[in-house]
């Protein structure tokens, strides 16, 4: 009999084990599975630069691209052609582009000719009269480097790139990490800023009652002479 009872305490203390057991190794599974991953902000700016947002205000602005290989600024010709041997404040260099969304989405006109820069199916560069089209805009990436890459938004993977000669690389062959894809901006040569400039240093407030001799002699004292 009492090897019996023996018998059958080991038999629940061993059950007992196994349950507790069962139960560490379900909380183990509950916590994994409930902790939450961090937000992917790469994801949702890429979500957001394939959307218009037509409820903010246009902006205008007119700079130069100026092309990290030939060394030269990206122009657009009369012929419709694009490339990247424009002088730096030449006339087919100035370049005004219109932004119109959350993701740095633009659109690159030529002032001069008022040509579009575009892509085609195989993406070669092409100047449009009219850019509405997705194939005509373009996201703005910014690089560690400092440069600026512009991937197409209707063929994703594909960038506006030169080769060193100044003419336009097939875009299916491009990377973002490339030279031939990185540009710069630069405000054309005799190109005159506003008058207003950001951020302009405030003069200091004239004081309501100027100091006079006794006030001097006054602060004298309390600065210990010094």
């Amino acid at each position: 009999m009492k090897q019996y009872l023996n018998y059958y305490k080991m038999r629940l203390r061993t059950s007992r084990l196994g349950y507790l057991l069962l139960q560490f190794t379900a909380l183990c599974f509950y916590a994994q599975n409930t902790v939450q991953s961090p937000p992917n902000f790469k994801h949702h700016v890429t979500e957001q630069s394939r959307l218009s947002d037509r409820m903010s205000r246009r902006l205008t602005r007119t700079y130069q691209l100026y092309s990290r290989t030939s060394g030269k600024h990206v122009q657009v010709l009369a012929n419709k052609r694009v490339n990247a041997n424009g002088e730096d404040g030449a006339a087919h260099a100035k370049l005004e582009v219109e932004t119109d969304s959350f993701g740095s989405r633009i659109r690159i006109k030529g002032v001069k000719t008022g040509y579009y820069i575009c892509m085609n199916k195989k993406g070669k560069l092409i100047g449009k009269r009219k850019g509405r089209g997705k194939d005509c805009i373009f996201t703005e990436i910014v690089l560690e480097n400092n440069y600026t890459a512009l991937q197409n938004a209707k063929y994703e993977g594909w960038y506006m790139a030169f080769t060193r000669k100044g003419r336009p690389r097939k875009a299916s062959k491009t990377k973002q990490h490339q030279r031939e894809a990185h540009f710069m901006k630069r405000l054309p040569r005799g190109h005159l800023l506003s008058e207003k400039r950001p951020f302009d240093v405030l003069p200091l407030p004239v004081p309501a009652h100027p100091f006079n001799k006794r006030t001097k002699h006054s602060h004298h004292q309390r600065s210990g002479g010094r």
